[in-house]
């Protein structure tokens, strides 16, 4: 798999839907808002590209509005109908 560094973290691609996953925009895109989340999921709106914080249970910052255990749930109820989109998987 793919991976891409953001900020000094590694970052491994899990998930590449329609080829949603675009290097050069996430990196406009990714702020230190993300550093403490285990996953970044990434989908496209509009030409937009969205990016959303995810968590495993055992990071200490996990809410359930996070668990991506969820992340399907999540696709299906906030995105664009059969959008691209991608997930990111911080490596420890």
């Amino acid at each position: 798999m793919e991976t891409i560094n953001l900020e000094n973290d590694i970052y491994e691609v899990v998930k590449n839907v329609k080829e949603g996953f675009d290097r050069e925009e996430l990196e406009k895109k990714y702020t230190d808002y993300f550093k403490d989340f285990d996953y970044i999921v990434g989908d496209w709106a509009y030409g937009k590209l969205r990016l959303k914080g995810f968590n495993d249970k055992t990071n200490r910052n996990f809410k359930p509005f996070n668990d991506i255990s969820k992340v399907e749930d999540y696709i299906q109820s906030n995105c664009a109908y059969e959008c691209r989109y991608f997930i990111l998987k911080k490596q420890k």
